[in-house]
């Protein structure tokens, strides 16, 4: 098992608002988490950071996550006092009013593999070489497609693609979509639309089966979007079963 992560500010934005991790805890289980950042006076880097810091020093203070049931009330309480955690801060900081954070995160045991998403950014499983989707976005677009009122193809351009219908940190109460996933695929990918916004799932599969190390394969997908405009930061958290 090898993993790596990377994070990149893109060509456009000033600011690189995006945090991401991967570390493991006392019993070797790995948790995966990504959080884009977004609104308030400048500080959706400092929502996108406290979200993953919580997270990440919680997980790493357990020794385990247990069984499923207690993973999934693990990632939803954990979450949640994230959420908390940034409101708290926004209240002894006025001019953050309005910073919120997308979350995505992944926790790989022997046992099993949950996936967990609040806004767009994005989990993925790398089966038999072809990447596939398991988070649902949490936009306005994706619940017109919903609806009906869109269709994917007008979705993918529509000019409010971006609007957000959940974020850490827009309200107090806050529940996680989760995704219970087979253990039988050979990677794991996270990232924010960064990525996802300048290539598609194809083009994405096609590095990360490529040659070199985890850390290559990061740094390629980062140039490629960057290439091609990058127009948002950049962030790829990726687990590989099998060594590169």
């Amino acid at each position: 098992m090898k993993y790596g992560y990377l994070t990149d500010p893109g060509k456009v934005r000033e600011r690189n608002e995006d945090s991401v991790i991967v570390v493991e805890n006392m019993s070797g289980e790995v948790l995966m988490c990504v959080a884009d950042g977004m609104g308030g006076h400048k500080d959706g880097e400092v929502a996108s950071s406290i979200a993953i810091t919580h997270i990440s020093k919680r997980f790493k203070a357990i020794s385990s996550v247990g069984n499923k049931e207690d993973a999934i009330n693990w990632m939803q309480s954990t979450v949640g006092e994230a959420n908390v955690e940034i409101f708290k801060y926004v209240s002894s900081h006025p001019e953050s009013i309005g910073m919120g954070t997308t979350i995505v995160l992944a926790i790989l045991t022997p046992s099993f593999l949950l996936f967990g998403n609040i806004g767009d950014s994005s989990g993925y499983v790398m089966k038999n070489g072809k990447l596939h989707k398991i988070t649902v976005d949490h936009t306005l677009v994706n619940l017109l497609v919903k609806s009906g009122e869109l269709t994917v193809d007008e979705a993918k351009d529509h000019p409010r693609k971006n609007v957000l219908m959940k974020a850490l940190g827009a309200n107090t109460n806050v529940e996680m979509d989760i995704f219970n996933v087979e253990l039988n695929i050979d990677g794991i990918m996270l990232c924010s639309d960064g990525l996802t916004n300048m290539l598609d799932d194809v083009q994405i599969a096609k590095v990360l089966n490529g040659e070199g190390t985890i850390e290559d394969k990061l740094k390629k997908l980062v140039f490629k979007s960057n290439n091609r405009g990058g127009s948002d930061n950049i962030s790829i958290a990726y687990l590989a079963k099998e060594a590169s």
